[in-house]
């Protein structure tokens, strides 16, 4: 992949609308199989958590998964499961050590392609030892992730959902994913023929992503949707200004089922914004909390 920027930015639209897509949690039912048996464990074994690997489990899944913060960037979401685990009174009471992981969170303030490109460059440029820990551990994943993960099919009606926009919208993958796995996964449930572009966490942040894929007027803010299961899709949508579907925890066959029904020809039709849009949202907002069960 040369400059996945200047492809993004470079796309030329061939309908007057457009539909961005997130890939993990969304178009498939891979969060809880990559987070579970992927993630966690490593962050575990790399962030020595061994002692309290319990509560560590759980400050994750409640980050990663069962929270506002779902969908968030890697290095966001397990620095801040580390930020709760670190006030846990039980965590405390034990004693343990957390990593500060200080020279992390100093590069997520200034850089917005948090992905592993952009870390191994830092940690070649720097040296930080924080860096060095969270690259290996972002390997690892990676590679259990290429292990552990794969025959996890869309959801039911992603296929057909994508079949049908991709004949009136431009689609495009975009994910706080590593662009190898997305373009592994979709095609090999051969998807990938349905979107222009796939996009991952080496080309930016969800919010710069759209705002990539509509720069220059290519497309009016009222035809162009995010396609997301997560607050911060929602995030990047509206800091666009675009119009946003949400796609459901726990409810995401119905989720797609209301969208290749129904949503999707009024989002066509002009029908989508207003009323209907803030009620899928309202609903959508009750379901990922703030505030751990544990507290």
């Amino acid at each position: 992949m040369s400059d996945p920027q200047a492809e993004l930015r470079n796309l030329k639209p061939n309908h007057k609308y457009l539909i961005a897509v997130d890939s993990d949690g969304c178009a498939f039912d891979s969060m809880e199989i990559k987070h579970k048996e992927c993630f966690i464990p490593n962050f575990i074994k790399y962030f020595n958590l061994q002692p309290v690997s319990k509560y560590a489990r759980e400050a994750a899944e409640f980050t990663n998964l069962y929270s506002k913060w779902r969908g968030a960037n890697r290095f966001i979401a397990y620095t801040l499961a580390l930020d709760l685990l670190k006030e846990r009174p039980e965590v405390i009471a034990r004693n343990a050590r957390i990593p500060e992981l200080k020279g992390v969170r100093e590069w997520m303030k200034r850089e917005s392609r948090l992905g592993n490109p952009a870390l191994q460059a830092e940690v070649e440029k720097t040296g930080d030892p924080d860096l060095k820990l969270a690259l290996q551990w972002s390997l690892a994943v990676n590679e259990s992730v290429s292990n552990i993960v794969y025959n996890v099919p869309p959801f039911p009606l992603v296929r057909e959902s994508l079949e049908t926009v991709s004949q009136w919208a431009d689609v495009i993958v975009c994910s706080a994913t590593p662009h190898e796995a997305l373009v592994r996964e979709w095609r090999e449930h051969d998807i990938a023929k349905y979107v222009r572009f796939i996009g991952g966490q080496e080309v930016g942040s969800k919010k710069e992503m759209i705002a990539m894929a509509i720069a220059d007027g290519k497309y009016q803010k009222q035809n162009a949707l995010m396609i997301g299961d997560a607050p911060g899709d929602m995030k990047a949508a509206k800091d666009n200004g675009i119009l946003y579907f949400p796609i459901n925890p726990n409810g995401e066959e119905k989720s797609w089922e209301l969208f290749y029904h129904e949503a999707a020809e009024k989002f066509k039709n002009g029908e989508y914004a207003g009323d209907y849009e803030a009620k899928l949202i309202e609903e959508f907002e009750k379901l990922l909390p703030e505030r751990p069960p544990w507290k």
